[in-house]
């Protein structure tokens, strides 16, 4: 299982500024719940001053993300605008103490709703980039012009840091090679970023999904795969959906989607948050993917 701070717990299991704020005049929306990740930040800025005079939050995901966003409603408050747009991503973890690699998305969705929330209240239309950047992670829909932006601000030299940082790549892999591209390219118009990994967003924090103490035997994997399953299948199932293991072939989870979430448009996304949830529990890195790409017997 993955470590977290005091300030982590603190903050997620006491969040500061939750719910909608009366008279807000510059709201930011990203992310979005079908990609298992949304974010609504909403700032009262003083119009003669600039000044951010209270911040709150609504959002959909994981407790890094309430940590997440309740941190950052207490950063912004009493600074302009301007002083505001400085705070990076990296800024939110290190007021948290710091965040598990794997959850770093969650303080990158903060820096782009403060963004977002800015633009807002300027009378701006803020962009992802999406419309200029190349769609390279269909999953969580994720460009090549955020995925370049998050690897020079934070240094990225893998896929998996780049899918801890973005989430691309962390549903179907397909899109892998095309993120590889993206690191090689960056690589090479700054020569000497990948001489050096990242910062630890937290010492006692690992670098990957933490290694179980003792290899799991294929019954015990097996029983944490089923458990894991029956964690999410209430979920499915208030929208008459369902799904059960069909097989495990070393770090490859294939799965039976069922009733309204076989052929669902929705059907990767699911996929992801099945998988994360598998990678949290089982301490290594696998791939959760549908029973239709099992491979054939001869």
């Amino acid at each position: 299982m993955w470590e977290y701070s005091d300030k982590v717990r603190e903050h997620f299991f006491q969040p500061r500024n939750s719910g909608p704020l009366e008279d807000a005049n510059g709201i930011g929306d990203v992310g979005s719940i079908q990609c298992g990740d949304a974010l609504r930040l909403m700032l009262k800025v003083e119009p003669e001053t600039d000044v951010i005079l209270d911040a709150h939050f609504q959002t959909f995901g994981c407790g890094s993300a309430i940590a997440s966003s309740s941190a950052l409603t207490e950063m912004v408050k009493g600074k302009t605008l301007d002083e505001a747009l400085t705070i990076s991503n990296q800024d939110i973890a290190d007021f948290l103490d710091g965040l598990p690699p794997e959850k770093m998305h969650c303080s990158v969705m903060g820096r782009e709703a403060l963004q977002a929330a800015i633009a807002n209240y300027r009378g701006e239309v803020w962009s992802d980039d999406h419309e200029e950047g190349a769609l390279i992670c269909k999953c969580f829909a994720i460009d090549a012009v955020m995925i370049e932006d998050v690897i020079k601000a934070n240094g990225l030299n893998t896929v998996e840091e780049v899918t801890f940082y973005t989430k691309a790549g962390g549903g179907c892999a397909a899109c892998h090679e095309g993120i590889e591209e993206i690191l090689a390219k960056v690589k090479s118009d700054n020569p000497g970023m990948g001489e050096t990994s990242p910062p630890a967003a937290c010492p006692a924090t690992p670098e990957a999904p933490k290694p179980p103490t003792k290899k799991l035997s294929i019954v015990e994997k097996i029983a944490k795969i089923q458990a894991v399953l029956e964690s999410v299948r209430p979920m499915l199932q208030r929208d008459h959906g369902d799904v059960e293991l069909a097989d495990v072939q070393g770090k490859k989870i294939y799965v039976h989607l069922k009733g309204a979430c076989s052929g669902c448009m929705m059907e990767a996304a699911t996929l992801g948050g099945i998988q994360q949830k598998m990678i949290e529990t089982l301490g290594e890195l696998v791939q959760v993917l549908p029973s239709s790409h099992m491979p054939v017997e001869a």
